[in-house]
């Protein structure tokens, strides 16, 4: 017995000097070139922009797991495959109209509703005669707007938001610091539902912004564990101040003497608004199947390899509308084909019995588009245990250059590094400050920030489950969810710089002795 323990800590020794060896030459594997030809993969006609549940995705996929095949990567996934299967609902609008007085309104311009947020609403016509102004939509022990309306079976008419003094101090806060009724859309539907309004209005003076910002949600997907709104939501509509003036109507002046009085703290009054209004909601439902794609790495360290590093990237994008075909070559080509090039430096070294000490689960997921439902099914039915996931380095956008760094692409902006582990945040850092120098921006960091980046891509799901995660992020720029977000617009020398970091703190992450300290509560 005695032997067996020595020898393990004679091989445990062998390996970790070995492992002192310059990470360099294998980060230096990832080149342009190579980048460029996985993206031009990615971005190709036939894949048709990869939006999950379509062919060309699982075109994707399989290309995806065919590179992890060449690599000589074991079968992980289901079946003796590298895929990890999800069978989820595809939601979206059949048809959906609105006329207000006559004057016809169209969805994805003048207003939009998300099928994902909507009850099933089959077939549904909604007409009234009326309807009512109710301020904010809010019902709270602080402030009320429900306090002297009774909005039972009405569609109300509401702003976004909560009411805030001139000083900027919320009425609800009293400081100015907002409440959840801003952050957190679901309050106000639930609400809403609950006094037995049929459906809700909801201002939106940035219409067109929203809609770009949405487009991902308007063919909904949603697994079995997502939040179902059946029986919590009322109906909602986010619409644009045109439509707003067009209800509102010759109430102009009741309308400001409301909003008015609710700014002086006094108790809100509903506002009867007088119109002709019509709405055809009719959604579709379809069962679909996607696919994460797993390429394992297995650690040399006969103790440490149960713990697992995962790099991440989604690539999935939103697909084909008639002939126009959305490539996505940034969003998320470019972090798809980083993590390509990372598994194979990763296996290099391992070849050369270099690395890692850790397990390394190089993993491409699908359904980000869609509400990061790949990395949600994955942190739900986890192919390696989450307790043994040691933090998740996830890439998504990285081939571009913002408007802030148009003189300067050597930068990428970091996001959530220091929200559980200060030692992750160290470890980027040092990396970037020994090997790739960049610019390190954390503006998407601050909590404050109303984009709100932490919460959008994949590595939220496992930072939610308490594992440390980076995420690596360029910033958008004009073709962000457009058409033109195309391979000749990428910029790969930046591109392969941002993978080597990405690359040197996974590899950081692996060899350490100890794994990343969670010291912080998120």
């Amino acid at each position: 017995m005695k032997k067996i323990l020595i020898l393990g800590l004679i091989l445990r020794g062998c390996i970790a000097l070995a492992q002192k060896a310059d990470p360099a030459p294998f980060a230096n594997m990832i080149t342009t070139d190579e980048l460029r030809s996985h993206l031009a993969v990615l971005t190709s006609d036939s894949l048709e922009g990869r939006e999950t549940g379509t062919e060309g995705n699982l075109k994707a996929a399989k290309y995806i797991a065919e590179c992890f095949e060449k690599l000589g990567l074991p079968k992980v996934g289901e079946d003796k495959s590298y895929f990890q299967r999800m069978v989820y609902t595809n939601e979206g609008w059949n048809t959906i109209a609105m006329q207000v007085n006559g004057l016809s309104f169209k969805h994805q311009y003048n207003f939009y509703a998300l099928p994902g947020a909507n009850p099933s609403v089959l077939g549904n016509s909604i007409k009234a005669d009326e309807v009512v102004f109710l301020g904010y939509g809010i019902d709270d022990a602080r402030y009320s707007d429900y306090k002297k309306a009774n909005v039972k079976g009405k569609i109300i008419l509401i702003y976004q938001g909560e009411p805030m003094k001139n000083d900027s101090i919320s009425l609800i806060t009293k400081t100015k610091d907002r409440s959840s009724w801003s952050v957190d859309w679901r309050r106000k539907l639930r609400v809403a539902y609950a006094k037995g309004v049929k459906t809700v209005l909801i201002i939106d003076p940035a219409i067109a912004l929203s809609i770009q910002e949405n487009r991902r949600y308007f063919s909904r997907n949603i697994t079995g564990d997502v939040e179902k709104v059946e029986g919590q939501f009322a109906n909602n509509i986010y619409i644009s101040t045109e439509i707003a003036y067009a209800l509102i109507g010759e109430k102009g002046s009741a309308i400001k003497k409301a909003r008015e009085r609710i700014e002086k703290g006094k108790t809100p009054k509903p506002v009867t608004l007088p119109c002709r209004l019509e709405i055809d909601m009719n959604k579709y439902f379809r069962q679909m199947t996607g696919y994460n794609v797993l390429g394992f790495i297995e650690g040399s360290d006969p103790i440490l390899k149960k713990e697992i590093v995962v790099v991440s990237a989604h690539y999935d994008h939103l697909g084909k509308r008639g002939e126009s075909i959305y490539r996505g070559a940034d969003d998320n080509g470019s972090g798809t084909s980083t993590v390509l090039e990372i598994t194979q430096a990763m296996v290099e070294a391992k070849k050369k019995g270099l690395g890692p000490k850790r397990s390394v689960l190089c993993m491409l997921m699908t359904g980000e588009e869609k509400g990061l439902l790949g990395s949600k099914y994955y942190v739900t039915f986890p192919v390696f245990p989450l307790e043994n996931t040691v933090a998740d380095v996830n890439i998504d956008m990285i081939g571009r250059v913002d408007e802030k760094y148009k003189d300067n692409p050597n930068y990428i902006y970091v996001i959530g590094a220091d929200k559980l582990s200060t030692d992750l945040h160290k470890v980027n850092e040092e990396m970037n400050n020994t090997y790739t120098n960049l610019t390190l921006d954390y503006t998407y960091n601050d909590e404050n920030d109303p984009n709100r980046y932490y919460y959008r891509s994949d590595h939220y799901n496992f930072a939610e489950r308490g594992i440390p995660a980076i995420f690596y992020f360029n910033g958008t720029h004009s073709d962000y969810h457009m058409t033109t977000d195309t391979i000749d617009k990428i910029n790969f020398e930046k591109m392969a710089k941002i993978a080597k970091l990405a690359f040197y703190t996974a590899w950081e992450i692996a060899n350490r002795e100890e794994r990343l300290r969670i010291d912080k509560k998120g």
